[in-house]
């Protein structure tokens, strides 16, 4: 049957809604002007002032070690939990926990950590956004290799202890490499989170650390400027890129199934 073509007016106009404001702003980064509103001349200038302002150099290097750390405690934490629920637990409960720093608010998620900060006389860091966002993290992770571990050949970890290796052996050589498409998938969605996560780096960051959304929110809060255009079409760019692999990776995750 054909379909009506006026079906296709919301889907696009709901595209072009999405969609539209974030081709602007791509296109305004290359604008040669000061304004952001008025298109005057491409350039690459604003790429360059980039390069040269401090606070935005320290904030990225901020972000890079929050996110190269956290990825890291996640994925590694994220792996284990999931191995945990699938292969030792069966409580509902505990499953629905596991997950809860995925659904929960932001909002919700970053004051309950900052209490809990308080609670224990914690100073705030980058210690502090480091492991907040490994507890966001984690539970992407772990969702992930989860859903690789209900396809996973559970008859060769038999085999493994038939022939006499321990845990940790057939942990290493027998499920982790079946494992490896979905840890690279979830760590890589972590390290995509991390790196453009705002409300609970805000709350759980020192004033004197502040992570690259934040520096970004204290420059608009003065007005969008092109400088801030080209920030944000690198900061997309590199999101971009991120998701594509880890799609991709998740595919072949499902393709080796």
């Amino acid at each position: 049957m054909r379909r009506p073509r006026l079906l296709y007016v919301p889907f696009w106009a709901t595209y072009l809604f999405l969609y539209a404001p974030i081709a602007v702003l791509v296109f305004m980064s290359f604008n040669s002007g000061d304004s952001p509103y008025s298109f005057e001349g491409f350039s690459l200038k604003w790429y360059g002032e980039l390069a040269g302002n401090a606070e935005i150099r320290h904030g990225l290097v901020n972000t890079l070690v929050v996110a190269l750390g956290s990825t890291i405690l996640a994925t590694v934490l994220g792996t284990l939990l999931a191995v945990g629920m699938a292969r030792h637990s069966r409580s509902k409960l505990l499953d629905a926990v596991s997950v809860l720093p995925a659904v929960l608010p932001d909002l919700v998620l970053a004051i309950g950590l900052l209490v809990f900060y308080g609670m224990i006389k914690m100073t705030l860091g980058l210690h502090s956004v480091l492991l907040a966002h490994t507890v966001f993290g984690m539970a992407f992770v772990a969702a992930v290799v989860r859903t690789r571990l209900t396809h996973a050949d559970t008859s060769l970890e038999e085999a493994s202890r038939d022939l006499g290796a321990g845990p940790v052996t057939t942990f290493l050589r027998i499920t982790l490499p079946q494992l490896t498409p979905g840890i690279a998938a979830g760590a890589l969605l972590a390290f995509t989170l991390s790196v453009d996560e705002f409300v609970i780096a805000f709350f759980t960051a020192a004033p004197t650390e502040p992570t690259l959304p934040i520096v970004i929110y204290s420059m608009v809060r003065f007005g969008v400027t092109p400088e801030i255009n080209a920030l944000a079409t690198l900061l997309l760019a590199v999101s971009f890129t991120v998701v594509i692999v880890a799609q991709r990776m998740t595919r072949l995750t499902e393709s080796l199934s």
